[in-house]
């Protein structure tokens, strides 16, 4: 089993990178963000306090989406490995994941961070409000994700470079300049 995480600021290429991953090696891709919003979407119980979160742009704790994650991850443990799209988002997260995997003999392989200038963020996740009604996708919450980013996830990169399974990539070129 080969498991990745790839991870970068909103609108830096995660899921279209991680959904090309799946269809040239046949990797199970675990995005936190489509497992969160499919909580709110069938308005659960948990669904509605992720949504507390979410809707503000904040992140949402770790419990929860270890919670969430986890209960998909299990179900794909025969798989060729697992994409890990939007998580960990800090390193609390990081050792947390490393914990549950080893307990189940796995381990992360590679973390790919993709690297994209913020003015280009932007512009692609406007794109993406307009083409998919994506409700988290609007000026304040969008400037309160950039803000987390910064100030929880953007650590991970030293983290994962000390364990040295960093792989940085630019994400400004075309998707598939990208991918290759």
């Amino acid at each position: 089993m080969y498991n990745i995480i790839v991870f970068g600021p909103p609108g830096s290429g995660k899921g279209t990178q991680s959904k090309n991953l799946v269809r040239e090696y046949g990797l199970v891709h675990l995005s936190t963000g489509e497992i969160l919003r499919r909580e709110v979407r069938d308005s659960s119980a948990i669904g509605e306090l992720i949504n507390k979160f979410m809707s503000r742009g904040y992140l949402v704790p770790d419990y929860i989406v270890l919670k969430s994650l986890f209960k998909t991850a299990l179900q794909h443990q025969q798989s060729k490995g697992l994409i890990f799209d939007g998580f960990p988002r800090n390193t609390n997260q990081a050792v947390l994941l490393e914990k549950i995997l080893n307990k189940k003999g796995m381990k992360i392989d590679k973390v790919i961070s993709l690297e994209v200038e913020e003015e280009e963020l932007i512009r692609r996740i406007m794109r993406r409000a307009r083409k998919y009604g994506r409700t988290d996708d609007v000026a304040e919450v969008i400037h309160n994700r950039f803000v987390m980013y910064e100030a929880e996830t953007l650590q991970l990169k030293e983290y994962y470079k000390k364990e040295g399974i960093l792989c940085s990539v630019s994400g400004m070129a075309p998707i598939p300049v990208v991918f290759e």
